[in-house]
């Protein structure tokens, strides 16, 4: 794919050079000396094993980031061996490196007017990068400014015709690039399927016989030479005739794998005998056309076609072929789904060719041979304090950054020459955000409702509509892409529907209005400077999933994704952990108007509970806003499908985003996500059925298959040895104790029976100067909880079952433990708890005695004897006592102060908790507050449960991940 000479020499024609404006920075001042930097220790280990995987002292880094944020940079992107003057030692060094690499390009290849200019892009690049404003992708940080090759993508689409020489190129290529660290995706249509001929005679092997080869390949050379699986994407068309196989492969797979599962063989994902297991290293997604689509709504007849003459060869059900993708999703989550018209519909270079593929996490739909670089920008950092969005910041910092992204193609290598020639032709970028979730959350919008809708579709449009801008003065400069002449009406055709869809956004609030109308202005730009000077770029924007830079940039919420939970897992300066709540919640709930007071009963609420529901005081019409991707209230997949909706207009790529259902979901409401993701609009889509996969490694504290199944064997006997509940009923005489209490002035007692072994077998309650059916029900209840604990039902469901339950009487008790009590019911289980329940359960449900909260107060911790000398400690102690002196939040002054407070506990006190030694990441928290396990891979680095990004996982603790980003 070679575009003409012409072309490239128009490229080079001189120009003005653009005009940088200042954003942040201040002229004569360096961004550096505008930071308070402290040093750091960053010592990693794997939890499991206690195994110290790295360790580095007395890194530099800005006071107000994180410990996760500063761990992550440390182990991933600092180049150099450990322990030799070549290691880098500081944010500074890596920014250096990146920054000046891309400016020295930017001067030599014409895109600053001045020095000055060039200067103040130096400036305005290392004030943004260092306060976490955005952050290039991770193959940046790898590679620019070292003696690596500079590669800068992180996507690659490959190709693959139908000759032996072709496929076997297909295997070299895809290894070059996940021994580089990155993911390839590619169609494999043009293959003969299994059903036609050979030119010998002989029946073809067919396309999903070659993914056999590929996958062991990838399953060999990993990524990066890690531990973690290569990342790839397999595409095939609908009307591929070995398209039932492709469909299939990967949920009869799954269905080996349980079987071997249950012979005992260790089929985690990892495992020792997973490598016998065929086609898990790749994503697959089936390509549909409208015409396909419309066969399934109306239950017609669709032709499988020859890949040779284009021949129909075998007609199908087109509803039965589409029950049987949805079907195998709910078994294995693969496929995938992409509709090949929609994506075409909006590509700007169909004259070169049809896009025909994707990159692993289906964001990035381009040419075959192709690649592209990503940069996002964290969304909550445009938030002001008094809650409205710097419009004028956030257009300007992008187009500060897809200037940086085009200027990295000037000196990128790549993996291939055909990809290298088809990138510097076409320069396809991908400007994205992260942090959507959060700035929802922060301004009172539901991630399912219209108004969160209309403001994530009003900032992604004027993100795309500023890059374009911006892509349209650099043609001005330095030309436009050399295959632009060739695809110009397709591409301004493009642009002017992309102004079309911003026409069709409708404000609900004045955010949203102010943001749209900047949009509105930038895609008049779009059209009117890009009809004068062309494009620079064939592709501006995708949302990708953020994972590692996610990190990076201290984001709450990866990609276009909402909030994974309210409660949050965080490390210590010094070491140590905390259970915090989500510090989004009470800037939202202020915002909103409630009172310093019930925020912060809510906030407690939210850190005993995990979630919203029947927190105090918080209206039932604000619970929305406080959704998140699992727990009680789980946004339904309807809700994921129509974001994705509302934002892919205006995204030249798509959106690398997993619909997750419940365990319970059918496969009918698969069908239906697939087929809405047609009806309105969006180019890809991936379903995930919780527990679907056996081949996800769970927190199993290492045990083996071998004695899992054996437990599961020994599950199985018990069951029908005791197929009924048995009756432990205490003995004739027994010790019991009667507490006195009053609710609300309301008088009580409760008279508390245990076993020989002290544990709980019955009570009873009465009340004084109380009516008899009172008396007579409290009378049954007594005697419904008495048999319940006695056939085996533990005390602490009845606690969680009863404790905040809100009715009258209410009030003040005269109980030191319990000085205030929703209900009567409330009071005595919280008594009950406190009496008979060991600590870690109390803890976890965030019942604790007056005795161990003055503990607390003195020492930040509820155990005795758990306090420590450490400075980080003593930082906590004086957070959680100005807290007790009614101070609710650390004030600006404090953080200046005491910037390991900021990082330990920066929301109000009763949100910061300590967990427990079991729980090392917020997907293992919510698994806590949950009950359940969660359906995440376990990090082959560190061990901690991994949680979703996008299409992706990402480790939380060392920001490794399982895709390419």
């Amino acid at each position: 794919m070679t575009e003409t000479s012409a072309a490239r020499s128009r490229s080079r024609r001189a120009g003005k050079g653009l005009k940088i404006e200042r954003i942040y920075t201040t002229p004569g001042v360096h961004p550096y000396d505008e930071v308070t930097w402290e040093k750091r220790d960053v010592v990693q280990q794997n939890w499991k094993t206690q195994e110290t995987i790295f360790e580095q002292r007395g890194v530099e880094f800005p006071d107000f980031w994180s410990v996760n944020a500063s761990t992550i940079v440390t182990t991933k992107y600092f180049r150099g061996a450990l322990g030799t003057d070549a290691r880098e030692t500081g944010l500074k060094q890596l920014v250096d490196r990146v920054v000046l690499t891309y400016v020295k390009a930017g001067k030599e290849h014409g895109y600053f007017a001045t020095e000055d200019d060039a200067e103040i892009f130096e400036h305005e690049l290392t004030y943004a990068l260092i306060h976490q404003i955005f952050s290039f992708n991770s193959p940046v940080w790898f590679n620019v400014g070292t003696s690596s090759p500079q590669q800068v993508s992180a996507c690659f689409i490959l190709s693959v015709d139908d000759s032996m020489d072709s496929i076997l190129n297909w295997y070299k290529e895809e290894g070059f690039i996940f021994k580089g660290g990155s993911g390839a995706g590619l169609n494999l249509s043009r293959i003969r399927s299994s059903k036609e001929l050979l030119s010998s005679g002989g029946t073809a092997s067919g396309p999903v016989s070659f993914m056999r080869g590929a996958d062991a390949s990838a399953g060999t050379i990993k990524s990066g030479g890690a531990t973690r699986r290569a990342a790839k994407m397999v595409v095939l068309d609908v009307d591929h005739p070995d398209i039932e196989e492709f469909i299939e492969t990967k949920a009869r797979e799954e269905d080996k794998i349980r079987a071997l599962r249950d012979a005992g063989f260790d089929m985690d994902l990892g495992g020792a005998d997973i490598v016998s297991v065929q086609y898990q290293n790749a994503n697959n997604s089936v390509r549909v056309s409208d015409e396909f689509m419309r066969a399934v709504e109306e239950g017609e007849e669709f032709g499988l076609r020859s890949r040779k003459d284009g021949s129909v060869i075998e007609t199908v059900d087109a509803r039965e072929l589409f029950n049987k993708m949805a079907k195998a999703a709910w078994e294995c989550a693969d496929p995938g789904i992409q509709y090949d018209d929609t994506i075409n519909d909006w590509h700007t270079n169909p004259e070169t060719g049809r896009i025909t593929a994707s990159n692993p996490c289906s964001e990035y739909l381009s040419l075959d041979n192709s690649s592209c670089n990503l940069a996002s920008l964290n969304l909550l950092k445009f938030l002001r304090e008094d809650n409205t969005f710097d419009v004028q910041k956030y257009q300007a910092v992008a187009e500060l950054v897809i200037t940086a992204m085009d200027i990295s193609i000037c000196f990128a290598d790549f993996p291939t020459e055909p990809i290298g020639e088809t990138t510097r032709n076409f320069r396809q970028l991908g400007i994205g955000y992260a942090n959507l979730g959060a700035l929802l959350m922060a301004t009172g919008r539901g991630y399912d409702s219209e108004g969160g809708r209309a403001l994530a579709a009003s900032l992604t449009s004027l993100l795309t509509g500023a890059a374009y801008k911006r892509s349209a003065e650099m043609a001005g400069v330095v030309g436009a892409y050399n295959g632009y002449a060739r695809n110009a009406d397709a591409h301004k055709r493009v642009m002017r529907k992309h102004q079309a869809a911003n026409d069709e956004i409708r404000s609900l609030h004045a955010m949203d209005s102010e943001i749209h109308k900047a949009a509105t202005k930038a895609w008049d730009s779009v059209v009117k400077v890009g009809e004068k000077n062309g494009y620079r770029n064939a592709q501006a924007s995708v949302l990708a999933p953020t994972g590692t830079i996610g990190f990076m940039m201290d984001c709450d919420t990866t990609g276009i994704e909402p909030d994974f939970s309210l409660v949050k897992f965080k490390k210590l300066v010094g070491g140590g952990s905390m259970q915090i709540v989500n510090q989004t919640i009470p800037r939202a709930l202020k915002m909103l108007g409630y009172a310093e007071e019930t925020i912060e009963a809510i906030v407690e609420h939210i850190a005993d509970k995990g979630h919203v529901i029947d927190a105090p005081g918080l209206k039932t019409e604000h619970y929305e806003i406080f959704d998140t991707a699992m727990g009680e209230r789980a946004i339904k997949p309807m809700g994921h499908v129509r974001m994705m909706a509302a934002v892919q207009p205006f995204l030249s790529g798509a959106i690398s985003k997993t619909v997750n259902l419940p365990e319970e979901a059918t496969v009918e409401e698969i069908a239906e996500v697939y087929m809405e993701g047609w009806k309105l609009g969006l180019k890809a889509l991936a379903a995930y059925r919780d527990n679907c996969k056996v081949g996800q490694p769970l927190s199993d504290g290492g045990s083996t298959a071998k004695d899992k199944s054996a437990a599961a064997a020994e599950a199985k006997v018990e069951k029908i040895v005791e197929y009924r509940p048995v009756r432990k009923r205490l003995p004739k005489r027994r010790a019991s104790q009667t507490t006195s209490f009053s609710v609300g002035g309301a008088e009580g007692y409760l008279t508390a029976g245990t076993y020989d072994d002290e544990t709980l077998g019955e009570i009873f309650l009465k009340f004084g100067k109380q009516g008899s059916t009172l008396a007579g029900v409290m009378d049954a209840f007594s005697i419904a909880v008495s048999i319940g604990l006695q056939y085996g039902v533990p005390l602490e469901t009845f606690v969680e079952k009863f404790t905040n339950l809100r009715f009258e009487p209410a009030g003040l008790t005269d109980d030191p433990d319990v000085r205030m009590s929703q209900s009567i019911m409330d009071y005595v289980f919280r008594r009950l708890a406190l009496d008979y329940l060991d600590f870690e359960t109390r803890d976890y449900m965030g019942i604790h005695s007056a005795e161990e909260r003055a503990r607390e107060l003195e020492t930040g911790s509820y155990l005795a004897g758990s306090g420590s000398s450490d400075s980080d400690d003593e930082s906590v102690e004086d957070e959680l006592e100005s807290y007790s002196q009614s101070v609710a939040t650390t004030t600006k002054k404090e953080k200046a102060d005491k910037p390991e407070v900021v990082d330990a506990v920066d929301v109000e006190a009763p949100a910061a908790r300590e967990v427990s030694t079991g729980v090392h990441s917020s997907a293992e928290l919510m698994e806590k507050f949950q009950g359940k396990s969660a359906d995440a891979p376990m990090c082959m680095t560190c061990g901690t449960k991994m949680q979703r990004a996008g299409s992706c996982y990402v480790c939380e603790g060392c920001g490794s991940t399982s895709g390419c980003s």
